[in-house]
């Protein structure tokens, strides 16, 4: 039975009709219906390529997470008892040592961020005292006769 598609990457009217369609409403869309009426025989070996190569590559990464569990979780075991339990022992040495390194870390971290707290106050503190310093208000006080007498900012020489 030879069916035929009504979308195919050929030159019919209904995929001319999709085309210009997207070049009205949105030109890539267009675009994209050229390219698939050109080029679409193509796609089949194409997509064959694109799917050997991508099962290459992950079937590297299959052999490597193979790898990883045999050694990795210490579940897998070699058969040798005494190796078996000398690497548990080490395993759990070195995941002890690593949650001592963790906590130090945080400790760290704790001292730290405590510095950068106390240094962003002592910055803050001194803004603070300098605005203070700088915007304190000038008292002028004037004497029945209209001169300037006493208080911050007067001229010394006017007395």
């Amino acid at each position: 039975m030879n069916t035929t598609a009504l979308i195919r990457p050929a030159w019919t009217p209904a995929t001319i009709a999709l085309m210009v369609v997207g070049f009205v409403v949105f030109w890539p869309l267009g675009l994209a219906m050229l390219a698939y009426i050109i080029w679409g025989d193509r796609l089949d070996g194409f997509k064959r390529d694109v799917n050997r190569a991508t099962d290459g590559i992950f079937a590297g990464c299959r052999r490597g997470a193979d790898k990883a569990h045999r050694w990795g979780n210490g579940a897998a075991r070699t058969g040798n008892v005494a190796f078996d339990d000398w690497r548990d022992k080490e395993l759990e040495r070195l995941a002890e040592e690593r949650r001592k390194l963790d906590d130090m870390l945080a400790e760290f971290d704790d001292y730290a961020r405590e510095l950068r707290r106390a240094k962003d106050q002592d910055e803050f503190d001194r803004f603070m005292a300098s605005r203070n310093r700088s915007t304190a208000p000038t008292t002028v006080d004037t004497a029945p006769d209209g001169k300037r007498k006493g208080g911050k900012g007067t001229n010394l020489l006017d007395d």
